[in-house]
């Protein structure tokens, strides 16, 4: 009898606590949206009318300042994640890695790898750094960057500026990547600018090896529409002796370490017709790649940049349908089998569950980040979380 009372007083009291933390956690959910919100309309409103009268690549130079500052300062990140964690959220298990949530930033925002540990101060689940080139390259001409407002678009032609691999690989090691990053860290790599394309194969494969160290995952860059010529590496005849090379390094530096090979993606053009989609495909699977970025910036001009005469590649709002398109498009190829990374015209809540409803596993911003501030990962990761946790509360 009494073991009965005991057990109808334990569950009452069980019962009261779950209810109880149900709630806790709501309002903290509630309060957390609000905040964001708020600091959403803050940025918009006082912060981003300020910041886009100044030249868009000084603004961005101030900015990749201000986040190397705070990713040296392990406890300024650790404090800020409190804020920006998911709380409860189920993690992302995708091609071997965790990631905390669905939400990363492109390639393009930090070149160097000068403020990856500060990104999940801002609430990013994963950060992919570059485009790095074998060779040191200054870059296309300025002005090479370019806002469109009204649009919420950006096109920019910089032309994988950046300090060479070597460079990058010490300052990696220097700043302790590889060794349990804080979330997981994509190392995004392309052609140098000099090299022909039949030495294309020979100066990837010399980033790999300088880089792959560091790198939870690997991005091969064959679509930026900035180095001339490089597109064409998407294609029959280059593409596949590219990934086979690539493919067996991989698997040679895994034997002579005795570690797990890097997991590797492709980073494709929005630009290609689906039977060129097929092909790459074909590829991936012979290569046994782990899965695809899609996409790039586009070489199209529609709507109100057909006037524009600007060479380079456009982001954001213009990017979003055909970006989306392209990935159900491998999703519905694949079967869903290809992990898959999507990227373009991520601009809010709801074209970031759009492009999870199409079928990619995670998303990575950058002019959204430009448009929407420095929390606009949190935001949109929260927005994600019902997609992938049942722990909704």
């Amino acid at each position: 009898m009494k073991f009965f009372l005991y057990f109808e007083i334990s569950g009452n009291f069980f019962s009261k606590y779950c209810i109880l933390e149900a709630v806790k956690q709501l309002a903290l959910f509630n309060m957390v949206v609000h905040t964001l919100t708020f600091m959403g309309v803050l940025y918009e409103k006082v912060m981003r009318p300020i910041l886009f009268t100044q030249d868009p690549e000084k603004v961005h130079e101030r900015a990749v300042t201000a986040l190397d500052l705070l990713g040296r300062s392990s406890i300024s990140c650790k404090f800020m994640e409190r804020f920006t964690r998911l709380n409860n959220a189920k993690p992302v298990d995708v091609f071997g890695l965790t990631f905390p949530n669905m939400v990363g930033l492109a390639a393009g925002m930090d070149k160097n790898a000068q403020f990856w540990r500060a990104a999940s101060a801002l609430g990013f689940g994963h950060v992919e750094i570059g485009t790095v080139t074998n060779l040191k390259q200054p870059g296309n001409p300025k002005p090479r960057l370019f806002r469109y407002p009204k649009e919420k678009a950006i096109l920019n032609r910089m032309g994988f500026n950046n300090l060479g691999a070597e460079t990058i690989a010490n300052n990696l090691k220097k700043a302790g990547a590889g060794n349990k990053n804080r979330i997981p860290l994509g190392i995004n790599i392309g052609k140098s600018k000099v090299v022909q394309l039949d030495k294309a194969v020979e100066d990837y494969l010399a980033s790999f090896n300088l880089l792959a160290d560091y790198a939870d995952y690997i991005t091969i860059n064959v679509s930026s529409p900035n180095t001339p010529e490089l597109r064409k590496l998407q294609g029959k005849d280059y593409l596949g002796n590219l990934l086979k090379a690539l493919y067996d390094a991989n698997i040679h530096r895994s034997k002579k370490l005795g570690t797990q090979k890097v997991p590797m993606l492709l980073k494709i053009a929005p630009d290609l017709t689906y039977a060129e989609i097929d092909s790459i495909l074909e590829s991936l699977y012979e290569h046994s790649f782990d899965g695809i970025v899609a996409t790039n910036t586009t070489i199209e001009r529609p709507g109100a940049f057909a006037s524009v005469d600007k060479a380079g590649g456009l982001s954001g709002l213009p990017l979003q349908r055909r970006s989306r398109e392209v990935v159900n498009y491998i999703y519905r190829k694949t079967e869903g089998k290809l992990p898959i990374i999507g990227v373009g015209g991520i601009m809010d809540e709801r074209s970031a569950g759009e492009m999870v409803d199409a079928g990619a596993s995670l998303v990575q911003i950058y002019t959204g980040f430009i448009y929407g501030g420095p929390f606009y990962a949190k935001r949109i990761a929260q927005a994600l979380q019902p997609r992938h946790s049942t722990n909704f509360f």
